[in-house]
């Protein structure tokens, strides 16, 4: 009997327990914190308002951080809607980007403004305003409305397995903007919490840290940022005094329009990784940007990109030992590209001639680890160009590197490539040193290590006057003829 009832009393102490604890297990998958009011985004919003923010977003450059300072001018008529005027200033490692930008004062999400600002403007309303799609400041008309902070969800999260949105606790938190109460704003997707921190009655979150929705492995950041400043009833345009460097190389003479024109497409020197490189404009010039679009690719395979890659572009002397290095420039240790495809832009400072650049790859780890593997790099030489177009290499169309390819893999002739070069040099399109030609000779007989040197041209493994030099020999020997300009 004694049995039985210590079996009973037991099952009446678990039965208890688990009806008492659904209330406390609850709290983890619905929200609401013991804090009176509600919040939207863009609340308190005025003119004079100055933001400054430290930010990135996925979607540009993966990541890489950048910082927006937004000074609210005023009211813009748009039609029949009155607008936020905001003048923007963007510091994106060495660039200057200056404009503006109209804000919506239902959603304060970025509606138009300076073309070259897109992209930023881009990034702003998917990290910075995001929280926007959850909490408006009317809710009419299909507006979400202001949201209670005791609220038990604020919406759920659009994609496969998303969960609610929701407040998930009070915290004091530091910036450099200052030390400020939030209320913490959470979700759970892909394995992290994602968080964002807002402030009763401020009109942006103070700080964000969330992460992209993935089915298995590290989750990736989505978007990062924290508020570097804040004044208020700024009265004179904090922006004013930057320009755009955009402009600056325009008036530079610098193309700013920039195709990625130039491909090279390479194994590493110890064929650990392949890097497949886009770059423009095709003639680097001392003083001017470049952008580089770099893709990193399993060795064994060319439509697989490799994930989470710690790199940096080195400029180097003919030792490898680093002259210049982008990471640090950027003031980070190392580049980082989650998804194997990197866009990079920096500015040539270089002098005219032929520079070395590498790309380092330290090796395949998440962000902040370092990895444990040998490192490998790809050295390519690039001809650099002064601002008067002088430079100490020979100025070379990049179209004519698709013959010298052609012909080195035997796609053409000898005659057809030697061809080429004669009718390049008699229009003045190839500058070919004074040279003496020779007197004898076939183009049968061009020698193997000028079909190399081709090849190696092709790809960007030599530089211009490499080749040229090949070139100089084939007069010299009489292997090549130039006919004799008529003027």
């Amino acid at each position: 009997m004694k049995t039985s009832l210590l079996i009973i009393s037991a099952i009446t102490a678990l039965l208890f327990g688990l009806l008492a604890s659904p209330s406390a297990f609850a709290q983890v998958h619905t929200g609401g914190v013991d804090k009176e009011g509600s919040w939207y985004a863009g609340e308190g919003l005025k003119q004079g308002d100055f933001f400054s923010y430290s930010m990135c977003h996925v979607d540009y450059k993966e990541c890489t951080t950048f910082e927006m300072d937004i000074w609210i001018k005023g009211d813009k008529q748009v039609g029949s809607e009155s607008k936020w005027l905001a003048e923007v200033a963007v510091f994106d490692g060495s660039k200057i980007i200056v404009g503006e930008i109209e804000l919506g004062k239902i959603a304060p999400e970025p509606t138009g403004g300076s073309p070259e600002l897109g992209l930023y403007r881009g990034a702003f309303k998917s990290s910075i305003v995001w929280l926007s799609a959850f909490a408006t400041s009317d809710g009419s008309s299909g507006g979400k409305g202001p949201k209670e902070f005791s609220a038990i969800s604020w919406g759920k999260i659009g994609n496969i397995g998303g969960e609610q949105v929701f407040p998930m606790a009070i915290e004091t938190i530091t910036v450099p903007a200052g030390t400020w109460e939030t209320v913490q704003i959470g979700w759970k997707t892909g394995g992290a919490t994602s968080k964002i921190w807002i402030v009763d009655d401020f009109p942006f979150p103070i700080k964000a840290k969330t992460y992209t929705h993935v089915s298995q492995g590290i989750p990736p950041t989505e978007y990062d940022f924290k508020l570097l400043e804040y004044r208020e009833n700024v009265q004179k345009s904090p922006i004013d005094k930057y320009t755009s460097t955009t402009s600056e190389f325009a008036a530079a003479g610098c193309e700013t329009d920039i195709e990625k024109s130039i491909s090279i497409k390479k194994p590493t020197h110890n064929f650990d990784y392949q890097v497949h490189l886009f770059y423009g404009p095709e003639d680097l010039v001392q003083g001017c940007e470049t952008n580089w679009l770099i893709n990193f690719i399993k060795k064994s395979d060319d439509a697989e990109f490799l994930n989470q890659v710690q790199y940096d572009i080195f400029v180097v002397d003919d030792n490898l030992t680093p002259l210049r290095s982008i990471a640090q420039e950027e003031g980070r240790d190392f580049l980082y590209s989650p998804s194997g495809q990197a866009l990079v832009d920096f500015i040539i400072k270089e002098e005219p001639g032929t520079a070395k650049y590498v790309i380092w790859i330290y090796g395949l780890s998440p962000e902040g680890i370092v990895p444990n593997v040998r490192s490998d790099y790809l050295k390519i030489q690039v001809p650099i160009y002064g601002s008067d177009d002088t430079s100490s290499v020979q100025k070379i169309p990049s179209w004519i590197k698709n013959n010298a390819g052609w012909w080195a893999d035997g796609s053409i002739d000898d005659n057809s490539f030697v061809q080429g070069i004669q009718f390049l040099i008699k229009e003045g399109i190839m500058k070919i040193p004074p040279t003496t030609q020779g007197s004898g000779g076939s183009t049968n007989n061009i020698p193997s290590w000028i079909k190399n040197n081709a090849g190696w041209w092709a790809d960007g493994s030599i530089d211009d006057n490499s080749f040229v030099q090949g070139i100089q020999f084939l007069i010299k020997e009489g292997i090549m003829k130039i006919p004799l300009s008529k003027s």
